[in-house]
């Protein structure tokens, strides 16, 4: 191994010759250099090799690269570019190849090299890096179209990027993104050919037997890759991506009309199409807008645009009235009621379009539960109190098990100060399930106690605490101590402690609470820390050696403390922690000792 890597330095000394003598580099960094390389060198010739050694080496020499290229700007010195950086370069391609090949499936390793080359433009380096990866990985659709976007946009060679698809669908037959890139390519091949068609054409140039294909010119290519995809991937979706792709081609416009018509007569019971038929009513002209047309003007044309749109959207729900497309349909309303104008009379017309929207989904039954929501925000706003009632009980109604529907509606009566809210708390327990309940006793304990008397709000957690569920009760009596403590005092919370110590299950932050309430008061008592450090240890000393360090620095530091019961407490942590506890607890008790804990 001391051979090779001798070797190796022996290797870079021209380089570092070179970057002494042009005065990039002092004699004293060189020797630095060359005890760096050493050290890096060594690592990645042992046997035991290790993937972090390589990518450590990798750094180094790109840090080296960067410092030259920066000295070099620095000093106004750009010769000897051949024996120095390229040198640099191209070891550092030679120690990701062997990375590479010794880590075959780690991605990053091949695409920190494929990121390396594209800095450094090389070019031939990256073509072969990209077969060799893809030969490794030909699972992964993106890196295919990584590899074809980088050989049509840098090396300008569609004929590659072309080929590197058609290998990508054998191997991903139904994959919508490649279809859709290859698509894209295959529009710009014929955007550039018209392009330079038309430039040697107006410079009158002797082209000899050059010709453009007029079947590419005119989307050829890209009509029979649309007409594959579609045989082969079904749904609006991926019609609409294609359209999408299609209407930034200015030429392709037939092809974007042939789209279209398959859309419509393919997908016409699909909520997707009709959305995607009503929003394209917003990119049509209506009326001929000059530069400075009043705000007034460009109004009329806005509203014009979006009649139409409404107009599309009534057709689809009353061709296909499911909730999808009412879901399209309010959504559309609602995303036009939050676009901001200064046109009162668009701004009302727009709100009585969603209002309108919102209700008739309602009669319909097919409004979403989200989309409820937004309706009762929406009510609020406009001050419409009685309809807030009225809808948010037939939201709840329809949703009766949603947590987040029942929230909605509580917070919304809480806000309009509506009477009897503690029995639609109790109504709503009775239908929501226990185990997703806590969001409501929650908002039930805030409510409480914001406006009913402190008894009132003790009977609430004396419900809450005794619930099965642990998600539910152990939030609740933490909430109960807290509670006690800022509204009784030390004595309040002492007691309700008291009262909910055998009442299992506990979390380890309801007795830390207990403890910290405990030190906060001006006589902090041992003996009742003791206690809480007890019964905190008596449901998780097995688990928590944290727990355990707590209690012994406890009776160290404490004026009442006994600093002889540490040893006990020690003896009983190594008996009761279990697993990889005691080792994080003897690491801890050890720094704990020596004072660095």
């Amino acid at each position: 191994m001391a051979e090779v890597v001798q070797q190796q330095i022996e290797d870079r000394i021209p380089e570092l010759e070179q970057l002494e003598r042009v005065g990039l580099f002092t004699n004293k960094e060189i020797r630095a250099v060359i005890k760096k390389v050493s050290s890096l060198e060594y690592k990645i010739h042992r046997r035991a090799l290790s993937k972090e050694d390589f990518v450590n080496y990798v750094q180094y020499e790109i840090n080296l690269l960067e410092l030259v290229k920066k000295r070099r700007s620095r000093i106004g010195y750009f010769f000897k570019q051949d024996e120095i950086e390229y040198s640099i370069v191209h070891r550092i391609h030679r120690i990701f190849k062997r990375a590479t090949t010794r880590w075959k499936n780690d991605l990053q390793l091949w695409l920190s090299h494929v990121a390396f080359c594209k800095k450094w433009n090389c070019k031939t380096q990256l073509s072969k890096i990209f077969s060799s990866m893809l030969a490794i990985h030909p699972d992964k659709p993106a890196l295919w179209i990584m590899a074809a976007k980088w050989e049509m946009e840098d090396r300008l060679s569609s004929e590659s990027a072309r080929h590197l698809f058609l290998r990508a669908l054998r191997f991903h037959p139904e994959a919508p993104k490649l279809f859709q890139e290859y698509f894209r390519m295959e529009l710009m091949h014929a955007e550039k050919q018209r392009k330079e068609k038309v430039e040697i054409e107006q410079a009158k140039m002797d082209v000899g037997e050059l010709e453009y294909s007029e079947e590419i010119l005119n989307c050829g290519l890209a009509r029979i890759i649309y007409k594959d995809a579609i045989q082969k991937i079904k749904g609006a979706e991926f019609h609409i991506c294609l359209l999408s792709i299609v209407k930034l081609f200015d030429f392709a416009q037939e092809l974007e009309k042939e789209i279209l018509n398959d859309l419509q007569t393919l997908h016409v019971d699909d909520p997707l199409t009709w959305d995607f038929m009503a929003r394209r009513e917003l990119e049509m002209d209506c009326l001929p807008l000059t530069e400075h047309a009043s705000k007034q003007t460009k109004a009329l044309d806005m509203d014009r645009k979006e009649q139409r749109c409404y107009a599309v959207y009534e057709t689809a729900v009353s061709t296909i009235s499911t909730a999808p497309m009412w879901n399209c349909f309010v959504t559309f309303c609602l995303e036009r009621y939050k676009r901001k104008t200064n046109i009162e009379d668009l701004r009302q017309k727009r709100q009585d379009r969603l209002l309108s929207a919102f209700r008739r989904a309602d009669e319909s039954g097919l409004l979403q539960e989200s989309l409820y929501i937004e309706w009762l925000h929406l009510l609020l706003d406009l001050n419409q109190s009685d309809m807030v009632v009225k809808i948010s009980e037939a939201a709840t109604k329809r949703f009766s098990q949603s947590v987040q529907m029942w929230q909605t509606r509580l917070q919304l009566l809480m806000k309009l100060k509506s009477k009897d809210i503690a029995l639609h708390f109790e109504e709503a327990f009775t239908l929501v399930k226990t185990k997703d309940s806590l969001p409501l006793w929650s908002l039930w304990v805030q409510w409480s106690e914001e406006t009913e008397s402190p008894d009132a709000t003790e009977a609430v957690f004396q419900k809450a605490v005794i619930i099965t569920v642990p998600v539910v009760s152990v939030t609740l009596k933490e909430k109960y101590l807290e509670w006690a403590h800022r509204t009784g005092g030390y004595k309040k919370a002492k007691k309700v402690f008291t009262s909910l110590q055998e009442s299992r299950p506990f979390s380890l932050e309801f007795f830390k609470k207990m403890i910290q309430i405990e030190k906060d008061q001006e006589t902090c008592k041992m003996l009742n820390l003791r206690e809480y450090y007890e019964r905190a240890l008596r449901e998780f000393g097995a688990s928590d050696p944290d727990l355990w360090i707590e209690y012994i620095r406890e009776e160290l530091s404490h004026p009442h403390g006994k600093p002889e019961n540490c040893g006990q407490i020690h003896w009983r942590a190594m008996q009761c922690l279990q697993g990889e506890h005691v080792e994080d607890f003897v690491s801890k008790y050890t720094l704990l000792q020596t004072g660095h804990l």
